[in-house]
């Protein structure tokens, strides 16, 4: 029998199917902002890990400026296709695909980057934390003496936000959980408030495998509070010259509540929650609570006024 984390790969992780990977090559948001993060941190000379390295073209990338990338990919198939892609492509000589767990593998040398794709909304489903926690703790004593790598992403940071989500499918009432595109509009989403950052995950720093949240929500229009999106925005590079950041905003990810609420501007939801990075969504969502704390009519009348003349 598979241990949790053999049967997390194989549903998700590091065994999805090859066609994924391919679609993951049209997606322009994902391979504009890796490709300017990468291009960006890279130098000449350089050396490069990818941990989860799937169709090798986050290394491909890499290696236009590095002298030495090492891709790593658990997945026999993506191993075969890396390898296949690379040789069709300048440059592909400089990535060895090698056939390795990511948990585990170590470079034969100290690197200057690390890149790491394991990605889904909120951390869940996918190994990223697990995985590079786990390598700095290894790399560290390996190499004790080198300068930890720079890591791309080098920070996630995951916000929360009430929606009105209607759930008429045709006339079929399901309230289920939807992946939609960032900045899409859809006559079905109302956002009721503003997100609330609920955590920040920094690669430079020690973090904790496990999520836990109690906030509040404030609702700034009235309606029924039918749904919580869950918005995560992957920060792949700091421009320190420029103070900006390059960015990549995952799919928004709209995850039903327990009971629909009426709610009027002014009011404020509490809601907790808690999940171990990398678990399947069903934990954030069994673990979610809301409650409603109405205020007072003076109270989201200075509320309602305020929002108008902003």
């Amino acid at each position: 029998m598979l241990v949790e984390r053999e049967a997390e790969s194989c549903y998700l992780g590091q065994f999805i199917p090859v066609q994924y990977h391919h679609n993951m090559l049209m997606d322009a948001n994902r391979m504009d902002n890796f490709k300017a993060a990468i291009q960006h941190h890279v130098f000449e000379g350089a050396k490069v890990l990818e941990l989860g390295g799937g169709t090798g073209v986050l290394s491909w990338f890499a290696a236009q400026s590095a002298s030495r990338v090492y891709c790593v990919e658990f997945n026999p198939d993506m191993v075969a296709e890396a390898r296949r892609l690379l040789a069709k492509n300048r440059y592909g000589e400089r990535v060895e695909v090698i056939h390795a767990d990511a948990f585990e593998y170590l470079p034969p040398e100290p690197v200057d980057f690390v890149i790491c794709e394991m990605i889904h909304v909120a951390m869940l489903r996918e190994k990223q934390v697990e995985v590079i926690e786990g390598f700095k703790r290894r790399y560290a004593q390996r190499f004790p003496d080198a300068k930890m790598p720079v890591f791309i992403p080098e920070a996630v940071l995951m916000a929360v936000q009430p929606l009105q989500e209607t759930y008429d499918f045709w006339g079929y009432q399901a309230p289920i959980i939807q992946f939609t595109q960032p900045g899409v509009f859809s006559a079905n989403t109302q956002e009721l408030g503003q997100p609330v950052l609920y955590s920040v995950i920094d690669f430079c720093q020690p973090n904790e495998l496990t999520v836990r949240w109690q906030g509040s929500l404030q609702i700034e229009t009235a309606g029924t509070l039918t749904a919580l999106r869950f918005v995560t925005k992957n920060v792949l590079a700091v421009l320190l010259d420029t103070g900006s950041t390059i960015d990549w905003l995952n799919h928004y990810m709209a995850i039903p509540v327990p009971e629909p609420v009426q709610v009027k501007a002014g009011d404020i939801v509490d809601v907790s929650f808690a999940y171990h990075t990398g678990a399947p969504i069903s934990a954030l969502q069994n673990s979610l609570r809301i409650s409603l704390r109405q205020q007072s009519p003076q109270v989201q009348e200075a509320v309602a006024a305020s929002l108008v003349a902003a």
